[in-house]
């Protein structure tokens, strides 16, 4: 199995615990964290339970799933990131999909972009995975602007058949794509 704990310079992605249920549950609680996810709809104590122990399943089936992400300095739970099965959206798959989801006090302090960071390396580097999008409905531009200081790069308008809502995806380039990319703007640049 992969391994299970990445550390970077503010924060701890790792295995759940089942402390962290109640946190959990408050997040999900928070109808402003939620409005971008699904139909926008609140989670109760048991239903984000269950999603812990998805979680948990996609980690045993896959070798891959979304990290409890953790403040190095105080060990509080702010949320989740890293990988996923999109199956919610069968016109993307087979790729794998980078998502997060974090406490409303944790927003505006760069630990999304820390954490996807952390978890879209590990899907690169120890799985070797080549096909990663993330999706993000799009009145959530804040995800959206994630995504491109991922270095990805949006790929598609469709609607999510789940929520009826439309949603953006984006893609991380192949590495042919972005050597060609570079290559291209390096011959656009002006000489100096």
């Amino acid at each position: 199995m992969a391994r299970r704990e990445i550390t970077t310079e503010r924060l701890r992605l790792r295995g759940w615990k089942p402390e962290d249920h109640a946190p959990f549950a408050a997040i999900c609680g928070d109808a402003e964290v939620m409005r971008h996810i699904g139909n926008g709809a609140t989670r109760t104590p048991a239903e984000a339970a269950r999603s812990i122990r998805s979680f948990e399943h996609e980690w045993r089936a896959r070798g891959f799933g979304l990290f409890a992400v953790e403040r190095r300095r105080t060990g509080e739970l702010i949320g989740f990131a890293g990988l996923s099965w999109p199956g919610f959206l069968p016109e993307i798959l087979p790729a794998v999909e980078i998502g997060w989801r974090f406490s409303r006090a944790s927003w505006g302090r760069g630990y999304a972009t820390e954490a996807a960071s952390a978890a879209l390396s590990f899907g690169v580097h120890d799985l070797s995975l080549t096909d990663i999008v993330s999706v993000h409905q799009v009145a959530n531009q804040a995800s959206a602007r994630i995504m491109r200081k991922l270095g990805m790069v949006f790929d598609r308008r469709t609607v999510d058949p789940t929520c009826g809502r439309e949603v953006g995806v984006y893609r991380l380039p192949q590495p042919q794509e972005q050597a060609d990319a570079t290559r291209t703007a390096g011959r656009l640049r002006a000489p100096t």
